[in-house]
C-alpha cells in the first residue's frame, strides 16, 4: 500500500496529543479553505485577506506568546501549524509569521504595557493587521546601515526614510518600524494612517504571488513619544523577532516540500506510460526515495530545534542551520516533484511549481543562504566573515 509523506516521516509517535491536535486542526482548515482556491489566488496575485479573522479564531496569531489574548502554546505546536499553513501556500505562513512573530513578538517583548494592551488583543484576533519594517532598498542583509532616521522634536519623534520588501504594508493598521536615532537603532509603532506614511505594492512578482510585499515611505511622519518601543535598544530588538520568524521557516518549508512530494507520489501511481504506472520505474522511485529521505531528515531537525526552543536552549546558529538546510532541501524537493508530473507540472492546479517559486522568496527573506552560511561559519571558526 502506498504511503503518504506523514507515514514515511513517522514522527507522530514523537508528538504529544496536543501537538497532534494542533497539526490536524490546522491541516483541516488548509484543506478546506486554502487548497481549493490557492491556484486562483496565486494566478491573480491575490492575498486571501478574508481568512485573517479565521486565523485569529484558530489562535494561530502570536500563538506562543502569553497573555493579551494569546495562549502561550509550545514552539513545537507553532512549528507544526507553520508547516500546515505553508503546505497551503508560503504566503499564508508568511502572514502568520509577520503578524505573530515579527509584529506581535516585538510588541510583546519590547513594548510598554499600554502598547501591549492596545495592540496585542486585536492583532491576536485578526481584527488588526501589522507589518514589520526593517529591510531597506540599500540595507537588506546589512540592517546596521539602515538610513531611515527618527529625530527628536520636543516630545515628538519625526520619522523619515524608506523600507522595501515589507509584507502586508498596504493592508496593515500598524507598522513596527526600525530606525536610526542619535542613540542608535530604536523601534517605533507607526499607525499606517499617519500623515506622511505611504505604502505601495511591489509587483509584478513571479514568487509569493498570493501574498503582499510592499515599499514604505516615511515623509516626516510625526509620532508621539509613546510610539517608541521602550525596551528595544540597538539591533537586538529586530534580531530577536527575526530569530522567531526564522524558526517558523524551518518548519514551514517542510510543509511546501511535503505537499509537493504528496502530489508527485499521487501522480506517479496514477500516470501510466509503457503500460505501467510511472511509479514502477526505477528512476521515478529513486526520485521519490531521495525526496522522502530529505523530508525525514528535515522533520527530525525541525522537531529537535522545536524541543530545544521549548527548553530555552535554542541558539541562533542552530536556527541558521535549520533555515539553511530545510529551505534549500525543500526547493530541491519541489523542483524534483515537478519533474515527475511532467508537462502537467507547470500547471498551477498542481502545487510543486508554485511551491518551488514561493520557496525562492523564502530562501531569500529572513536571511539569505549566504548570510546563514556565514553565521554558521563564524560559529565554527570564531572568525566573522561579514566584513
Amino acid at each position: 500500500m502506498p504511503q503518504t509523506a506523514d507515514e514515511v516521516l513517522g514522527i507522530d509517535d514523537r508528538l504529544t496529543p496536543d501537538e497532534l491536535l494542533t497539526r490536524e486542526r490546522v491541516r483541516a482548515f488548509v484543506d478546506a479553505e486554502v487548497k481549493p482556491h490557492i491556484a486562483g489566488w496565486f494566478d491573480r496575485a491575490e492575498f486571501p485577506v478574508h481568512l485573517v479573522p479565521a486565523l485569529g479564531e484558530l489562535q494561530l496569531l502570536g500563538m506562543t506568546l502569553e497573555g493579551y489574548g494569546c495562549l502561550g502554546r509550545s514552539a513545537v505546536e507553532y512549528g507544526l501549524a507553520a508547516m500546515e499553513l505553508e503546505a497551503g501556500d508560503s504566503g499564508l505562513r508568511t502572514f502568520a509569521s509577520v503578524q505573530g512573530s515579527l509584529v506581535m513578538g516585538s510588541i510583546h517583548r519590547w513594548g510598554s504595557e499600554e502598547q501591549k494592551q492596545r495592540w496585542l488583543p486585536p492583532l491576536a484576533r485578526g481584527e488588526k493587521i501589522g507589518c514589520f519594517a526593517l529591510t531597506e532598498p540599500e540595507a537588506g542583509s546589512d540592517p546596521a546601515n539602515m538610513r531611515t532616521f527618527a529625530r527628536r522634536d520636543g516630545d515628538d519623534w519625526v520619522l523619515s526614510g524608506s523600507k522595501r520588501w515589507i509584507g502586508m504594508g498596504t493592508i496593515a493598521d500598524i507598522a513596527v518600524v526600525w530606525a536610526q536615532t542619535d542613540a542608535g537603532v530604536r523601534g517605533f509603532l507607526v499607525p499606517t494612517d499617519s500623515v506622511g506614511f505611504e505604502a505601495s505594492v511591489l509587483e509584478p512578482k513571479g514568487s509569493m504571488r498570493a501574498s503582499i510585499q510592499t515599499a514604505l515611505r516615511f515623509d516626516g511622519v510625526r509620532l508621539p513619544s509613546g510610539a517608541l518601543l521602550p525596551g528595544a535598544e540597538g539591533l537586538r530588538g529586530p534580531f530577536s523577532a527575526l530569530s522567531d520568524a526564522r524558526y517558523g521557516i524551518v518548519w514551514g518549508a517542510l510543509g511546501a516540500a511535503r505537499d509537493s512530494f504528496d502530489a508527485a507520489l499521487t501522480h506517479a501511481l496514477r500516470r501510466e506510460q509503457f503500460d505501467r504506472p510511472i511509479a514502477g520505474f526505477q528512476l521515478t522511485q529513486r526520485k521519490l526515495v531521495d525526496m522522502a529521505v530529505e523530508l525525514h531528515k528535515g522533520a527530525l531537525l525541525a522537531l529537535e530545534l522545536g524541543r530545544a526552543k521549548d527548553a530555552g536552549t535554542l541558539t541562533p546558529a542552530q536556527i541558521s542551520l535549520g533555515k539553511l538546510n530545510n529551505v534549500r532541501e525543500a526547493i530541491a524537493i519541489a523542483r524534483e516533484a515537478r519533474t515527475i508530473l511532467g508537462g502537467d507540472g507547470v500547471l498551477l492546479d498542481n502545487p510543486p511549481i508554485r511551491h518551488a517559486a514561493n520557496l525562492e522568496s523564502v530562501r531569500t527573506y529572513e536571511g539569505t543562504d549566504e548570510v546563514h552560511t556565514l553565521i554558521l561559519g563564524q560559529h565554527l571558526t570564531g572568525i566573522p566573515a561579514f566584513r
